[in-house]
């Protein structure tokens, strides 16, 4: 495999692998960018102390909930949270079910039990690892009163045929876009399809923070001031300080969170744009030739999705010895989701019954290195690396099956 400039790499090369380290994000580098057209803004806020609230956080929520396609957005302290008020909000409660992927972070389902519900876990496409309609089908009870779509690694699910089956049985559409930033289905961006959009802005999202942060979209103006005043200790807009309508909690999203916010969604479309290419690279060279026989699988893309490469997800056998192999080589990877959620300790109880796919693509996900400062030539060496990594497990697999 050559470089970017067609240059011969030498993969046994100490210098060149010294050189050629590939971190698995670089949230450096983002922030260097934007920080010159942030910075009088950040620093201004800092010295004023007027942190909680005010002119800023209006105007990214206003931003925000535009940029999704959603008449109003309300900013939170981070993403768990977005998905229990919203559940809140939508009046699910104990006796409820809700339906939940199998294949999820830990907090989807959370949420759900915060809520006083019970999380009903659906398997996933073999294809794409995320819902179908009819694995929804299949978990809808007569208790169910929600599901949580997860866009997951940056792809939005089969959302026709989602939403048929929702509207069909009359159970309330969340979405959990917290790794979807920007991602559509059918030219419609996630964050525009269910009663209520949950975000994450987790420093290592496609749109990240400097800490902990999170939003929801509606177009649904009570969901919006419900959430809002849940956030805000239940109290209600117009009203004193000391008067509260609800019991809520303290989940608002600060001034300068909001302003760094702001700074980066300003280029958010450069950057996705540079996210796609870094994978369609990757996919034009993962499926190549060299590849043949050894177990890959590449997660697929929809033909009506705009997946947004949060992840890039791959399936390989021997997964621990790949990912060894390209630890050695100076590449950081990452695994999504090593345990499937139904299979946690606190939720194993609620599995009913095995879901193949969820459990059988838990031991095989590996999420390679992809972020929108990373270079052509750090994508070569990776797959090239990949190539190695996957052709000596075989061989050690097939020296141990020998012994």
């Amino acid at each position: 495999m050559a470089d970017a400039a067609g240059t011969p790499m030498n993969l046994d090369s100490s210098e060149t692998r010294e050189m050629t380290r590939v971190p698995f994000t670089d949230l450096a580098a983002m922030t260097g960018e934007v920080w010159p057209e942030i910075e009088q803004d950040y620093l201004s806020c800092l010295l004023d102390g007027a942190y909680i609230g005010g002119p800023a956080v209006t105007a990214f929520e206003r931003g925000w909930a535009a940029y999704c396609g959603a008449d109003h957005g309300v900013g939170l302290g981070n993403g768990t949270d977005a998905l229990l008020l919203s559940l809140t909000a939508l009046g699910v409660g104990p006796g409820d079910e809700v339906v939940v992927p199998a294949n999820t972070f830990i907090a989807t389902a959370a949420a759900v039990v915060r809520a006083g519900a019970t999380p009903r876990f659906a398997d996933v496409s073999d294809d794409t690892l995320l819902m179908t309609a009819d694995t929804l089908a299949a978990a809808i009870t007569p208790r169910t009163r929600a599901v949580i779509i997860v866009h997951l690694y940056g792809q939005l699910p089969d959302m026709a045929g989602l939403a048929a089956i929702a509207q069909q049985t009359g159970i309330a559409v969340i979405e959990d876009a917290a790794q979807a930033h920007g991602a559509e289905w059918g030219g419609r961006r996630a964050g525009s399809f269910g009663a209520v959009a949950c975000f994450s802005f987790y420093p290592a999202k496609n749109l990240g923070a400097f800490g902990d942060a999170g939003a929801v979209t509606t177009s649904r103006p009570e969901l919006a001031d419900e959430i809002r005043s849940l956030a805000n200790h239940g109290r209600s807009h117009g009203h004193s300080h000391y008067h509260h309508d609800r019991i809520g909690t303290n989940s608002r999203l600060d001034a300068l969170q909001a302003i760094l916010l702001s700074g980066k969604l300003a280029h958010l479309e450069e950057w996705t744009e540079r996210r796609i290419a870094l994978a369609s690279r990757y996919r034009e060279h993962l499926g190549g030739g060299e590849f043949t026989g050894t177990g890959l699988k590449l997660t697929a893309t929809a033909p009506l999705a705009r997946h947004v490469y949060h992840l890039f997800v791959v399936r390989v056998p021997r997964r621990d010895s790949v990912r060894t192999a390209l630890t050695r080589r100076g590449i950081q990877t990452g695994v999504h989701y090593p345990v499937p959620c139904h299979r946690q300790p606190p939720l194993r109880r609620l599995a009913e019954h095995p879901l193949p796919v969820a459990e059988r693509a838990a031991g095989e996900v590996l999420s390679l290195p992809l972020f929108p400062h990373m270079t052509d030539r750090q994508v070569d060496y990776v797959c090239e690396s990949l190539a190695e990594a996957l052709r000596a497990a075989a061989v050690g697999s097939e020296a141990a099956s020998a012994q």
